[in-house]
Formats: C-alpha cells, sequence, structure tokens
C-alpha cells in the first residue's frame, strides 16, 4: 500500500484553510522575539512558497513552544556548544535567523548526546604473538644507475 504524500497546499487548506490565514499564523508567531527581518517590504511573506512558509510555521511554533525567544533559543546553542562565555559566537550567532539556529540547535545538542553516550566495551583484546616479517635477503644483482636526461 503506498502513502500519500500532501502537497504544501493541501497542507494550507488543511491546517489553515487558505494561504492569507497561514501568512497571518506566521506574522503572528514571528513577533519581535523570534523574527530577523529579512523579508521584501514591498512583497511581504505573502508570495513565500507554501512550503515555505509551513516550515517557518513549525519551526516558530517549535521553538516559541520550547525556548520563547531567539535569545533564549541562542542561549541554548551556546550552553550545548560550551561556548556560553564567547560573546564574538553569539554576536555572530545573533544575525543567523531562527530555523538556522534551530537547526544548529539540533544538530549540536545531537553531537553532544552521541559524544557523552560511552563507546560499547569490546571483549578484551588478546595479545596474539608477532610473527616476525621474513628478513630480505640481498639480491645479487645491484641496481642499474639512472640514465642520465637528454637535453
Amino acid at each position: 500500500m503506498k502513502t500519500v504524500i500532501k502537497t504544501p497546499l493541501s497542507i494550507v487548506k488543511d491546517k489553515f484553510g487558505d494561504k492569507a490565514k497561514l501568512v497571518a499564523a506566521v506574522e503572528k508567531l514571528a513577533g519581535e522575539d523570534l523574527w530577523v527581518s529579512r523579508t521584501n517590504k514591498d512583497k511581504g511573506l505573502a508570495h513565500v512558497s507554501n512550503s515555505k512558509l509551513v516550515h517557518l510555521h513549525e519551526v516558530f511554533s517549535t521553538v516559541k513552544e520550547k525556548f520563547g525567544t531567539r535569545e533564549k533559543l541562542i542561549a541554548a546553542v551556546l550552553e550545548v556548544e560550551k561556548r556560553t562565555k564567547d560573546e564574538g559566537y553569539k554576536t555572530h550567532l545573533s544575525a543567523y535567523p531562527v530555523p538556522r539556529l534551530f537547526d544548529l540547535y539540533k544538530s549540536a545538542s545531537k553531537r553532544a548526546s552521541v559524544a557523552t553516550k560511552e563507546p560499547k566495551k569490546d571483549a578484551p583484546k588478546k595479545d596474539a604473538p608477532k610473527k616476525d616479517a621474513p628478513k630480505k635477503v640481498a639480491d645479487a644483482k645491484p641496481k642499474k644507475a639512472a640514465a642520465p636526461k637528454k637535453a
């Protein structure tokens, strides 16, 4: 049996009714606490594709629920990467948009959780006696010298 993947338009219609309501929901979530304004002032979010808007809504909802503000998300990224005192890195991260920061947080926390897990303990290796490599016997013929290069 095949699973049917919904198109972005069908997701918008199911969850929000139409694109205008989705744009309004994204704008509501993307207040001053979460949004870095990089949109074209003439076009706005109404000209952004449905899939990007759905992704933005999911990310903003998750970040708002989990962290509250961009500053708390940046602090969480710094905490996970163990760079809480690095002010230069903090100002560097403050220029990132929320989706990029959230991806950075997810990947850093995944790396941190893998690093904290103990490696699997293998069975103790038995020290096998090493075999000596056979010694090379000097050939009776000496190697020829390289031929001189012609100019």
